[in-house]
This record gives structure tokens, sequence and C-alpha cells, in this order.
């Protein structure tokens, strides 16, 4: 049995369910078992427990119960805000706006869309990863319908500016979703105050079960339905309940929002130890993302001269669990969509790391993770053709020229 120490650093991609979160859950596996459409005892208890969660992740958002409806996770929710729009409204326009660095459940949703005659304008972003809300305005057409912009981007942490892009997108006459899957919970959201129109949300980011989530659609939008069957959430989503799931998510998020700003400041303070410390100790290392607009526990760097799954692998063999991007593309062998989207070349997006915090995340936890990846990354440069070309003074470092040129 291996002795090595466990240090996860890899909360955006899941994290564990807390234990008061579970034992919310663990009477509707057994004997609160009912179906929320029956209409005897057992079943109603259900269809209140129902009710109650949806009541009370509403009121943390600032939306009426009757706006929240409970999907089967983040890309449920994506798929229906956007298809469910895109077909209800089409009579109105065929065209959609959204960013380059949207999460796949986005961008491939958009793409499925193109396929049935859509026209879809996918913006660039600037070297943070943020859109240009004059890029934003710019791409509105008479017949755009929809703008879907993410809240936060899973890989690099960049934070958007949702208010002002709704406030655009409205004086256009344009609906206005974000993919809020990596903020929920972690970033203050209103969405009257921000103006969302649609807003997706998973559980398993905020320390609930995975299989659950919630799309916000504010009243008066209009959407077709994604499963159709029975009545379940007022029509709108065929399929019983998961009602485990359904309290779950939201004890998790009523926990996640009241601790929010004390866990925020927290994880913030360990976050900018990690990059000055990388950014100070580790050469040949880029920031990847907004520094200032950017999420609390999302470290995301590139480094030159290596290979990103030796990378891994090693530090997975020192107990660390990291990684190169979204957990969604994690087997695939092609750099980040998001890393190429910001302008870094292909050889220096192979080498990225994402260290993202959580809520049992130490200091020690991260200085720990800082001294293994510098062994890591001396193993790797030593064994390095490449690298030994720069030491030579045959290739240049990219990543050195580019902060000279700043």
């Amino acid at each position: 049995m291996s002795t090595t120490k466990q240090i996860y650093l890899d909360n955006a991609s899941t994290t564990a369910v807390r234990p008061e979160v579970l034992d919310a859950m663990l009477p509707y596996f057994t004997q609160e078992f009912g179906n929320p459409s029956s209409i005897y005892p057992l079943g109603q208890r259900a269809s209140d427990a129902v009710a109650a969660a949806r009541a009370t992740i509403a009121e943390l958002i600032g939306a009426k119960p009757r706006e929240v409806y409970f999907t089967s996770g983040g890309s449920e929710a994506d798929n229906w805000a956007i298809k469910g729009f895109a077909r209800a409204n089409a009579a109105k326009g065929r065209h959609l706006i959204t960013s380059a660095v949207e999460h796949h459940a986005v961008l491939h949703t958009c793409e499925a869309l193109e396929r049935e005659g859509f026209e879809v304008t996918y913006l660039p972003v600037d070297a943070g990863g943020r859109v240009s809300p004059a890029d934003f305005e710019a791409a509105i057409r008479p017949d755009t319908t929809l703008a879907s912009v993410m809240f936060a981007n899973n890989e690099i942490g960049t934070l958007q500016p949702i208010a002002e892009l709704a406030k655009i997108a409205h004086e256009h006459g344009v609906a206005f979703h974000t993919d809020a899957v990596q903020a929920f919970g972690h970033e203050p959201i209103d969405v009257d105050a921000l103006g969302i129109d649609m807003m997706s949300a998973s559980a398993h980011k905020l320390y609930g079960p995975k299989g659950v989530g919630l799309l916000y659609v504010r009243r008066g939008v209009k959407l077709d339905n994604l499963i159709d069957g029975g009545q379940q959430e007022r029509g709108h989503r065929a399929t019983t309940e998961n009602v485990p799931g359904i309290v779950g998510f939201a004890k998790a998020a009523e926990l996640a929002f009241a601790e929010r700003e004390a866990e925020h400041a927290r994880q913030e303070s360990i976050r900018d130890h990690a990059i000055e410390r990388i950014s100070a100790e580790i050469p040949h290392a880029r920031l990847n993302g907004s520094h200032e607009h950017r999420l609390a526990n999302n470290v995301n760097f590139s480094f030159e001269f290596i290979e990103g799954e030796g990378m891994l692998l090693q530090l997975a063999a020192r107990g660390i669990c990291v990684s190169s991007g979204s957990a969604c593309t994690s087997g695939s062998l092609d750099p980040s969509h998001v890393l190429l989207a910001i302008g870094l070349p292909h050889e220096i997006a192979h080498g990225s790391l994402r260290m993202t915090l959580g809520r049992d995340t130490t200091l020690e936890d991260v200085d720990f993770a800082i001294d293994s990846l510098k062994t890591t990354l001396a193993n790797l440069r030593a064994m390095s053709p490449l690298y030994e070309d720069y030491k030579q003074g045959r290739v240049e470092s990219i990543i050195d020229n580019e902060k000279k040129q700043k």
C-alpha cells in the first residue's frame, strides 16, 4: 500500500461531498425514498424537499423559485439554455454570440446548432482571456437572439465582465446566458443585479453531489424543452427528480454562499502566494489568465521545454492531484483551446499546469506542491533535447522574450 500523502489541487474538476451535505441527502436514499410525483404522503414529502431546495437556491441568487429548474449537471443546463432558446426563438433570428474560450458544453452545443442552420459568432479574447465589450457589441446583428459568455473560465480562472455584457445585450434586445459552473458559490451572484436571463450551475463544483445542476431561466424567457416526457419541473424537463441530489445541491449552495467571503479571502491569499513563488523560483514560466480578474482558487501556468503529460505523471507519483486544463478533455492530446485562444503557441500550451484550491487546501500543501513541481521540471528539462538546445544558444525562450517585450 502506498504511503504517499495525497494533496488534492484539482477542485475545478470536482470536489468531495461535504459531511453536512451527505447527512442532508441520506434520508432521501432510504426512508424518504418517495417519487415526488406521487400523491401519497411519502411522495409528497419528497416533493416538499425538492420545493424547499428550489426556494433555498432561488433566494441565494435573487431569483424566484419558479425560475429555477434542476438538471443533471452544468452540461445539460448549457445545452438546454442554448438549444432551447435558439429553437424557440428561431423565427426572430438565427444568430448567436459566444466566446472562443467557453467550456465545450457551450462550444459543441453551438456547433450542433450550426449544423441546424444557425449562425454563431465566436468572439476572440485578449491575452488575459477576457471578452471585449466593444467587440461584443460590434458582433450583434439584427438577427441576433442570444449571447452566451461564461462567468469564469474553468481553465485559466478569468472572470468576464458579465454585468456590462448583459447590459449591452439587453440594449439590443438580445437575451443573455452565462455558464456559471465555476463561479457559483465562489463569486457573488445576483441574477437581477447582473442582468442575467439564464444561468447554468453544477453541484459538484461546490462540495455537492455529482449528477445534479440547475438552469435559472428568467420569467418570460421562452425555451423549447430539451427532454420530453412527464410533467416534472412544471412540464419543462421530464424525468423523475433526483431528490437526494437536489437536496444535497441546496445544502452545498447554502453552505458555500454563507462561507463565500471568508473562504474567498483565504484562497486568494494562498493563490497569490503560489503565483509569486512560481514566478520567482521557476524559470521559463508564464501565468495564464488575468491576474486582476481571476477566481480566488485558480493558478494556471505554462512551462517551456517540457511536456505536460510527463509533468502531471511525475506530480501524481508524488501524490499531487493537478490537471493541465478542463477535466472534460483530459484524455485529449490536443492543446487547450483556451490557451490557444489567448495566444500561446502549441509548444507552450502543451506544457500547462492548473492548480485549483479548495476549502481544505493549506499553504503547506501548496508549498509542497511547488517544491515538487520545481524538482519535476528540473528532471524533465534535464532530459529535454530542446532545453539542451536552449542552453547551447541554438533556440530562444519564447516566454522570456515575451516578458522582455512587456
